[in-house]
């Protein structure tokens, strides 16, 4: 399963010592699925020839200046919908009760987090929560390709590990901050409502949440699916 640590090391900020990697990385690559090598060969090729800070500079314009480039997974579902907040608390508790433990400033929808998660669990989890999930990955991907980024490509091999279909995604929902802020006010630690976790038994949510990587229609609602 080392190969979703490689992807996860790809797809974070690039430094030093990661460019220092490469060509350990590329060892790792020929042991990992056949072909993964060759897919994701641009991306390896563009980190290892250009100077870092050109790197650093280009993963900024791809990754935080564009939201429909976001790393965080649930920006594409809930967007700044206060259901956000409960599923950052369900796929929190996914990981804490298979003993994968992430820092406090940490947010679990983070992509590379996510994909170093899957790569501590045993394979059938791994291709669970990924299929669950590739609906949005698949979307980053598709916007990625369309700019022309060579971070495409992991997200190309993404979608080869896993055999359920991308479905596609309707727009995240956007809701006007000041509105909010105006209702509900800051938390005691002044961060915005929207991007709190809920607590349990909150309005949010009940004790249990389910985990939704794509909001199902009222129509499947209503018909118990």
């Amino acid at each position: 399963m080392k190969h979703f640590q490689i992807l996860s090391a790809l797809l974070q900020y690039p430094e030093e010592v990661l460019i220092e990697a490469l060509p350990e990385i590329c060892q790792e690559l020929e042991d990992a699925p056949a072909g993964m090598a060759g897919v994701l060969e641009p991306l390896v090729d563009f980190l290892a020839s250009q100077p870092l800070i050109s790197l650093q500079e280009s993963y900024v314009n791809t990754f935080d200046r564009s939201r429909s480039h976001s790393l965080h997974l649930f920006e594409h579902v809930y967007g700044e919908s206060r259901d956000r907040g409960p599923a950052m608390v369900s796929l929190m508790q996914e990981y804490t009760d298979r003993g994968f433990f992430i820092a406090a400033d940490e947010l679990p929808d983070y992509l590379p987090l996510f994909l170093e998660f899957l790569g501590q669990v045993d394979a059938a989890t791994a291709e669970e929560f990924l299929g669950e999930s590739i609906h949005v990955i698949a979307r980053i991907g598709e916007k990625l390709q369309e700019s022309g980024s060579p971070y495409a490509c992991v997200f190309d091999v993404l979608r080869s590990l896993t055999d359920v279909a991308p479905l596609p995604l309707a727009e995240p929902p956007v809701r006007d901050m000041d509105e909010v802020m105006e209702q509900f006010g800051a938390g005691f630690d002044g961060i915005e409502p929207l991007l709190q976790l809920s607590k349990p038994g909150s309005a949010c949510g009940g004790n249990t949440q389910t985990i939704q990587f794509h909001p199902r229609s009222n129509t499947a609602v209503q018909q118990g699916v």
